[in-house]
Formats: structure tokens, C-alpha cells, sequence
């Protein structure tokens, strides 16, 4: 009785192996090995698409202020250069 429960048994598992390797189904370990295999590759997208976004604001953010800052620099030589330019006052004695 239990050497017919064990050819039962063999069999079972012998169909189920057969069954799984028709439809394609991954063993397990390689599904878990694969799911990791996909998130580290999505992880490494998405660091490449912050560092691109990032080094594209630090780019875009230096030649604002390079802008400004080269638009307050030359404002202030130019007040500058006219304060040069005004005669001295003329001082009263009192």
C-alpha cells in the first residue's frame, strides 16, 4: 500500500513538473532572482534620470545667476563711473 502511495506521489509531482515546464512558469528561486534583477535595473533608470534632472537644474540655476550677477555688476560699475565723473562740490566755509 505505501510503495503504490509513493508511485502515486511520484507521479503527481512528475505531472506537475511536466505541466509547469509547458506553460513557461519560472521556478520560484529564478522568479525571485529575476524580480531582483528587474528592480536593481529600474533603480539604476531612475538614479540616471534624477542625476540628469539634477545636473540639468544646476546648469540652468549657475546661468541664471551668472545673468543676474553680471547684470548687478555692471550696474553698480556704472553708478560707480558716474560718481567718478561729479566734480567735487564746492565746500562752504561756515
Amino acid at each position: 500500500m505505501d510503495v503504490a502511495r509513493g508511485e502515486m506521489v511520484d507521479t503527481e509531482l512528475n505531472t506537475l513538473i511536466q505541466r509547469r515546464s509547458r506553460r513557461g512558469d519560472a521556478d520560484p528561486d529564478e522568479q525571485e532572482e529575476l524580480w531582483q534583477e528587474s528592480v536593481c535595473r529600474y533603480s539604476a533608470r531612475r538614479r540616471e534620470v534624477l542625476r540628469a534632472a539634477w545636473c540639468s537644474h544646476h546648469q540652468l540655476q549657475a546661468a541664471r545667476l551668472r545673468a543676474t550677477l553680471e547684470a548687478l555688476i555692471a550696474r553698480h560699475e556704472g553708478e560707480a563711473a558716474k560718481l567718478m565723473e561729479v566734480p567735487e562740490l564746492q565746500r562752504k566755509d561756515y
